[in-house]
């Protein structure tokens, strides 16, 4: 079985963001980096199924070469090789569905599982825009995955390992009023919810072993695909300062605040 792994590099959340006066970005100049936390979530769900079953888990991440340190993270949580799409300009989330797309139809892998989002711009649009582009059946907000062959698991006959026919994933996942259940037909694309696992922390060995392990670099024009953006960010703004709070001497001063001023009661 192989598992093909999103891990997108994304500014660190302690980090303190600032937007550029001119409003075209962000400050880049001391901040910390790290692998999305969707992603990495991610990573772990694909390295326990890849254990169970058997298999390899490859990790895929778009970006200049500073993505290659969060390859590294991922290869040292136990992923066995990593590829690289090597681009330094903007990107559009219909533009990086299209590199994937290159990439899965390359890796040719059972199973692809990305973030449901990064944490950077909040998109919730890749994996859905991957699933339509291959044509794969999708089970998006996963909050438990587990690998079947279907008529094995529904006759409760324990499967010992994923067979080359019949595959298929079996995605719990939060919906409005509880919890879903499907069933998707391998290949198929699962996106990570928060709350699916634990991720591991990388080990000595691990980080000494992935030193060695092979990272495969591609391009866009390797991979025939034009990243041009279809959709452009004008400006960006910071939100506005929010108000110090007050403090209140009593309950009933409290209660004509909330309903006079707040007017929430």
């Amino acid at each position: 079985m192989k598992i093909l792994v999103t891990a997108k590099r994304v500014e660190d959340p302690e980090s303190k963001i600032k937007v550029k006066p001119d409003g075209s970005g962000i400050v880049q100049e001391g901040l910390k980096y790290k692998i999305n936390p969707f992603d990495e979530i991610g990573v772990e769900e694909g390295l326990r199924l890849a254990a169970k079953h058997g298999g390899e888990v490859v990790v895929v991440s778009i970006g200049t070469k500073d993505v290659q340190e969060q390859l590294r993270h991922a290869l040292a949580m136990g992923a066995t090789r990593a590829v690289w799409v090597n681009h330094a300009g903007a990107l559009d989330q219909l533009g990086i569905a299209a590199l994937l797309q290159k990439v899965v139809e390359k890796e040719k892998p059972d199973l692809v599982v990305l973030g449901k989002q990064s944490i950077d711009d909040d998109q919730n649009q890749v994996g859905q825009y991957l699933a339509e582009f291959l044509g794969w059946g999708q089970a998006t907000f996963a909050s438990k995955v587990e690998s079947l062959e279907s008529e094995a698991e529904k006759n409760k006959v324990p499967a010992v390992a994923l067979t080359a026919d019949g595959k298929a994933v079996r995605v719990v996942r939060e919906v409005d009023n509880g919890l879903a259940t499907l069933e998707v037909q391998l290949p198929a694309v699962v996106t990570t919810d928060l709350r699916l696992n634990q991720p591991r922390y990388a080990s000595l060995p691990g980080i000494m072993k992935a030193k060695s392990k092979p990272i495969e670099e591609l391009t866009p024009e390797k991979l025939g695909v034009d990243v041009t953006p279809r959709i452009q960010v004008l400006k960006m703004s910071a939100p506005p300062a929010r108000k110090a709070g007050i403090k209140v001497p009593d309950v009933a001063t409290l209660v004509e605040k909330l309903h006079n001023e707040a007017k929430v009661v």
